[in-house]
């Protein structure tokens, strides 16, 4: 049975105010398929869905058809999100890595562009996110009047509200703060680690070949040099009483 989404409250009363600031480098940049004139745009957008979604996406992580459908305009960028998320790509690298808090406040953050309010709406999206799988959380979210109000059907969503009046920088983007593997998992694989696979690089036989200029090839000849033969006569004169050999010089004489 699929239990619906349970109230929650936002952590502070700021979080119900339209944040009033000033603009700078930091604020959030919207990509948006209106604004999309050329393919150069286009392929602008369709990486930044991916980078959303998948922090990078690489060459075997892409999907031609979803992009293509998006370039024809048969989808909107609201369904290409959803495909993303519900993709073999993010099950296996993220879902599958990672309890179902840390999938329900990745989600929040990555498709309304905010943090969750507190454990309390993770525990709300958990409990849809237990009974209902990934595609009904996702579904709700993307469905949500929050989601549409701030997003709409052709704009990928971003990071909102970066920019804190209070502190000279803003928040740190959801990327960093949040990796792919949570503390837990981390332990499990036993990260950090250094694990080197592969074999050692043998060095050529003409790179040990003597070229001239070593130290040790003088060995040999700094050791035939006459102060270095009598080194252990010299450490003998130090029993020398130099006192009995200094001239004597009687007064009167």
């Amino acid at each position: 049975m699929a239990l619906p989404l349970l109230t929650y409250a936002p952590t502070t009363q700021n979080s119900r105010v339209y944040a009033l600031r000033v603009g700078s480098d930091e604020d959030p940049k919207a990509v948006s398929m209106d604004k999309a004139l050329d393919r150069e745009d286009q392929n602008f957008l369709i990486e930044a869905a991916y980078r959303q979604i998948f922090f990078h996406a690489f060459k075997v992580d892409r999907d031609r058809t979803l992009e293509s459908q998006l370039r024809d305009g048969q989808i909107t960028v609201r369904d290409f999100i959803r495909s993303l998320c519900l993709s073999d790509t993010f099950t296996r690298s993220f879902y599958n890595l990672n309890n179902n808090y840390r999938v329900a406040r990745h989600l929040v953050e990555k498709l309304l562009g905010r943090r969750t309010h507190g454990k309390s709406e993770e525990i709300a999206w958990s409990a849809v996110l237990m009974t209902r799988g990934v595609k009904g959380m996702v579904d709700d979210i993307l469905d949500s009047q929050e989601y549409l109000d701030a997003f709409g059907y052709d704009t990928v969503p971003y990071h909102r509200n970066r920019v804190v009046g209070s502190r000279d920088l803003g928040e740190t983007p959801f990327n960093i703060t949040s990796p792919r593997y949570d503390a837990y998992h981390r332990g499990i694989l036993g990260f950090p680690q250094v694990v080197y696979t592969g074999t050692a690089k043998a060095y050529p036989e003409r790179a040990r070949q003597r070229r001239g200029g070593f130290p040790e090839d003088y060995l040999s000849w700094v050791r035939s040099m006459p102060a270095m033969r009598s080194s252990a006569g010299a450490a003998g004169s130090t029993n020398m009483d130099y006192l009995a050999k200094v001239p004597y010089r009687s007064i009167g004489r």
